[in-house]
C-alpha cells in the first residue's frame, strides 16, 4: 500500500517536473515563457493522437517534443524577433493551446489511449517494497530524472551553461562580449517547449492514457511557480515537483477515505499550495533578488 502511494506521487510529479526544468532553462537565459500551460495540452493531444494513429507511444511522444518546440519557436519569433511583450505572448500562446487543442482533440474524446508500457526488471522490479519504485517505473520518469541531473550540470558545470546565466543576468554585457544572446535565447526557448510537449504526452500516454480537453488542469501554471520555489536551481525544482505530487495524491487519497471535508476543498489544495508558496517566497525579498535572473522577462534589441 505504502509503495503504491509513493509510486501515484512519482506519476503526479514527473509532468510537473519535467516542464518546470525545461522552463528552468528558459528563464536562466532571461526569458519569460508564460506559455507553458499551452505548449503542455498540445503536447498531449498530439502525442495522443499520434500514438493512436500509429499504435507507437513512442512515436507519440516525439510528435509532442516537436509540436511542443513548434509553438516556442512561434513564441520566440515574436518575443525575441519582434520584441513583443513576453507576459502577453505567452498568455496568447497558452489561450492558442488550449482552443487549437481542444478542436484538434474533438475526435479524440472517449477513445482508449494506447498506455506506455512500464519497465521490468527480473528480480530488481520483485524486489519487496522499492522494487516497483525505483526498478518499475514508466521510461519517462527515468528520463525526467536524467533531464534534471543534466539541466543542473549544463547550468552550473559547463561554459555553455555559464554563457547562458550571463545573458539572463545582463543581456547587454553578454552581448558587449560577443555573446551571440537572440541565437541563445531561440536554443533555451526552445527547450523549454520540447519539455513542455513532453510533460503534455505523458499526461495522455501514461497519468491518464485518454483524451481530454484542458487534462493539463493548470499544470503548466504549478510549473512555472514551481520554478519560483526552487530559486531557478534543477534539483530544488526535482523536491518542490515531489511536495506538489504528494499535496495531489494526498487530497485524493482523502476523498476515498471520506476526510469529513467538502471535495472541492480537497481538490484545490494543489493550486492552494501554490499560492501559498509564492506567498511565502515573496516575503523574503532579498532571497527572490539575489537568485532571480536579473534580464528575466526584459527585451533585448542589440542595435540600442
Amino acid at each position: 500500500m505504502f509503495e503504491d502511494i509513493l509510486i501515484t506521487i512519482a506519476t503526479a510529479a514527473t509532468p510537473l517536473l519535467i516542464a518546470a526544468v525545461g522552463e528552468v532553462v528558459v528563464e536562466r537565459s532571461g526569458v519569460l515563457n508564460l506559455g507553458v500551460e499551452g505548449m503542455m495540452v498540445m503536447g498531449a493531444v498530439t502525442g495522443f493522437g499520434v500514438a493512436l494513429t500509429t499504435g507507437s507511444p513512442w512515436l507519440g511522444v516525439v510528435a509532442a517534443i516537436i509540436v511542443g518546440m513548434l509553438f516556442s519557436l512561434l513564441f520566440g519569433f515574436l518575443t525575441l524577433t519582434l520584441v513583443t511583450n513576453q507576459v502577453a505572448t505567452g498568455l496568447a500562446l497558452t489561450l492558442l493551446g488550449l482552443g487549437l487543442s481542444g478542436m484538434l482533440g474533438e475526435g479524440f474524446v472517449g477513445l482508449p489511449g494506447i498506455k506506455m508500457s512500464y519497465l521490468h526488471i527480473p528480480y530488481l522490479t520483485d524486489v519487496p517494497y522499492i522494487g516497483r519504485l525505483f526498478f518499475g517505473q514508466d521510461p519517462l520518469f527515468y528520463v525526467s530524472i536524467l533531464l534534471t541531473a543534466g539541466v543542473a550540470w549544463f547550468l552550473f558545470r559547463s561554459r555553455a551553461g555559464l554563457t547562458l546565466r550571463s545573458i539572463g543576468d545582463n543581456h547587454t554585457s553578454a552581448h558587449a562580449l560577443g555573446i551571440k544572446v537572440i541565437g541563445i535565447r531561440y536554443l533555451a526557448v526552445m527547450f523549454g517547449g520540447a519539455c513542455a510537449g513532453l510533460a503534455g504526452a505523458y499526461l495522455s500516454l501514461i497519468y491518464t492514457p485518454q483524451w481530454i480537453e484542458n487534462m493539463t488542469a493548470g499544470r503548466g501554471w504549478i510549473a512555472l511557480a514551481l520554478v519560483v520555489f526552487a530559486s531557478w536551481r534543477p534539483w530544488r525544482v526535482l523536491a518542490g515537483a515531489y511536495l506538489f505530487g504528494a499535496v495531489s495524491i494526498g487530497q485524493l487519497h482523502a476523498q476515498a477515505l471520506g476526510v469529513g471535508v467538502p471535495s472541492q476543498l480537497l481538490s484545490s489544495l494543489p493550486y492552494l499550495a501554490t499560492v501559498v508558496v509564492l506567498v511565502l517566497i515573496s516575503r523574503n525579498r532579498r532571497l527572490t533578488m539575489v537568485n532571480t535572473p536579473a534580464s528575466l522577462g526584459r527585451p533585448f534589441v542589440p542595435d540600442r
